[in-house]
């Protein structure tokens, strides 16, 4: 589903130009549950971005569903977002003047469903994550993980084939995060791709595979 080949990302920082990702190249399976983790500064986030088709390499080739992503123009890219790929984020990226059954529905306002299929399609997600008991809420009256939940209802309303979580976990307590990674290995047997991305060790160990990033290099693969 997902091949880097000598994929490289350079950023100008004042008069140096580093280099965010080193010729990394990776092979992600359809329906893996696989985390990339790595240091702050390691490179994950920059990888992150460029399988979510939110950027794109300066070299190398990035194949998703056989398809040369690199060479797809900025409408392109969207509507692979769009269609393909649901984002959950360490900070849940909530609308805070919409409930959560608004949030959750947005999506497919951008894809113009019509609102009978919108409202199936939203209650079904919410139900997913036990959420639609508090559809008509605000994200300022849910909980962290709550709101957390509420983000992933959104990630997979549009029923994409790839899930990319960015530090779900990061902002949540223990007891929270299990809850939350639990979500994840019920959308993973349900047949959906799970890529994590995380810092912590203990939270990378839940999937299947464990992607190593340092220094813009992939350092080891652990199954």
């Amino acid at each position: 589903m997902i091949q880097l080949k000598n994929i490289c990302k350079y950023y100008q920082v004042g008069d140096d130009r580093v280099r965010a990702l080193d010729h990394a190249n990776l092979h992600i399976y359809p329906q893996e549950f696989v985390s990339i983790i790595g240091p702050s500064g390691s490179g994950k986030s920059t990888m992150m971005n460029i399988i979510g088709c939110l950027d794109i390499a300066d070299a190398g080739e990035y194949l998703l569903d056989g398809l040369p992503i690199e060479s797809y123009s900025e409408n392109q890219l969207a509507k692979i977002r769009n269609e393909k790929i649901g984002f959950v984020f360490q900070q849940y990226n909530l609308i805070p003047k919409l409930t959560a059954e608004e949030n959750v529905e947005l999506p497919l306002i951008y894809q113009k469903v019509p609102k009978k299929e919108r409202m199936e399609r939203v209650k079904e997600a919410l139900n997913k994550v036990n959420m639609y008991p508090r559809a008509k809420h605000l994200p300022t009256e849910l909980s962290g993980g709550q709101q957390q939940r509420v983000s992933i209802a959104r990630a997979i309303v549009t029923r994409p084939k790839l899930i990319l979580a960015d530090e779900p976990t990061g902002a949540l307590d223990s007891k929270t995060s299990k809850e939350i990674i639990d979500i994840f290995h019920d959308l993973h047997a349900q047949g959906n791709t799970i890529v994590l991305i995380t810092h912590d060790g203990g939270i990378a160990k839940q999937a299947q595979r464990s992607i190593h990033i340092l220094d813009g290099q992939i350092s080891e693969v652990t199954l």
